[in-house]
């Protein structure tokens, strides 16, 4: 007799977004990936364990490593022409380069990984990950 894996889906404690899009839209606006009313944040990067209007449990999702790559890598495509650019036409001295792209990569990191944080919790809901893909211990939980 050979094991056969269990199929069938298993039952979502929320019901996930209509589209990818409106998902990810609404997650980079701060607002729930499910019914969009609800916050995502509580404070800069922390996840409320919980949608205040539907209920989706958005604490559970664990978005670890992936919101400060995808940061990283949209700030460098944002950032590093107009470096390769001005470093071309005016050759201008190290320090300057020092002295204007690292505070404009800072800033940019900072503003952008709050959005991209949310867009990836509302992607994580729409492809219905619930939280218990790494053994149902909650995040921080020991």
């Amino acid at each position: 007799m050979r094991w056969e894996p269990d199929r069938s889906a298993p039952a979502l404690p929320y019901s996930p977004p209509d589209s990818f899009w409106t998902a990810v839209w609404r997650g980079a606006r701060n607002r729930c990936p499910v019914c969009g009313e609800g916050k995502v944040f509580d404070g800069y990067l922390k996840v409320v364990p919980a949608c205040s209007h539907c209920g989706a449990p958005l604490g559970r999702l664990r978005a670890d490593d992936a919101p400060p790559y995808f940061t990283i890598f949209i700030a460098g495509h944002l950032l590093v022409p107009p470096v390769l650019w001005i470093e071309k036409a005016y050759q201008p001295a190290m320090w300057i380069h020092m002295a204007l792209w690292l505070p404009l990569f800072t800033i940019a990191c900072i503003l952008l990984l709050r959005p991209v944080k949310g867009a990836t919790v509302g992607w994580m809901m729409r492809l219905g990950f619930t939280g218990d893909e790494h053994g149902g211990a909650p995040p921080g939980g020991r």
